[in-house]
């Protein structure tokens, strides 16, 4: 063979690999794009809208072939756990294997969550519900762990509460509840108490708290889950159309 044609061959070759290389990048972006968009889509109903999906180093390609996906992060701005708005949620799902199975469409290893729940979104979730109308403002005490609530707008009542983790559930307890020195109604704060309790209390992924505090800024709230099984997707044309265009995240 001729030095000439030795060089069309490598040159040929190069360009067939290049090529490939170009088809397989372009594969990849475009699946991992579509796979990021419709996993957020299948989340936003158990953490709120814009969910921001982030998969892991393992290329969505490989995943199409084994169903078997290392990690996926998720983080949210605006998610709502019960009646609880405005919670930030920064989740990392692990281990998840998504072949078809009698239990469901799959299963995660494991999971963990960091929750914040500011201040202002604590007040605007009471203040929607009509037991919370007359409560104006909410303050957060981190060396004492607790949060009070002011009633009216003079500040004359005032009730504070203190969250704990008990059994991996929050607890709100009551800490104090007086109008200058006199009680407020039972009803009133048992409301407001309810509330707090209902948006701290409802966990995705089948996860269970293990740690809270009380911040300058609002409640964190830290969340573990282990083996959890996906339940399958209802049946509908348009999910069908969506888990096709999505392939194997959804």
């Amino acid at each position: 063979m001729t030095q000439r044609k030795r060089t069309r061959l490598v040159t040929i070759a190069v360009v067939l690999v290049a090529a490939l290389v170009a088809v397989l990048v372009g594969a990849e972006v475009y699946v991992r794009n579509r796979a990021t968009t419709c996993l957020a889509q299948s989340f936003e109903s158990e953490l709120g809208t814009g969910v921001d999906v982030d998969l892991s180093w393992k290329p969505v390609l490989l995943q199409l072939v084994d169903k078997q996906v290392p990690s996926v992060t998720l983080d949210s701005d605006d998610t709502a756990f019960g009646p609880a708005e405005e919670m930030q949620v920064h989740a990392v799902v692990r281990n998840v294997d998504l072949r078809d199975s009698a239990e469901g469409a799959g299963t995660i290893g494991s999971s963990s969550a960091e929750v914040t729940w500011p201040t202002r979104g604590i007040l605007a979730t009471v203040q929607a519900q009509s037991v919370g109308a007359l409560v104006s403002d909410v303050t957060a005490d981190p060396g004492a762990g607790t949060l009070t609530f002011v009633v009216g707008g003079d500040g004359l009542a005032e009730f504070t509460v203190r969250p704990t983790v008990t059994d991996g559930a929050v607890a709100v307890q009551t800490v104090d509840a007086s109008v200058l020195g006199f009680g407020l109604p039972t009803a009133l704060v048992d409301g407001i108490v309810e509330i707090l309790t209902s948006g701290l209390q409802q966990y995705p992924l089948g996860m269970k708290a293990t740690a809270v505090s009380v911040t300058d800024a609002g409640v964190e709230l830290t969340l573990e889950g282990g083996r959890y099984v996906l339940p399958e997707n209802p049946e509908g044309a348009q999910q069908q159309q969506d888990r096709g265009s999505c392939g194997v995240l959804v």
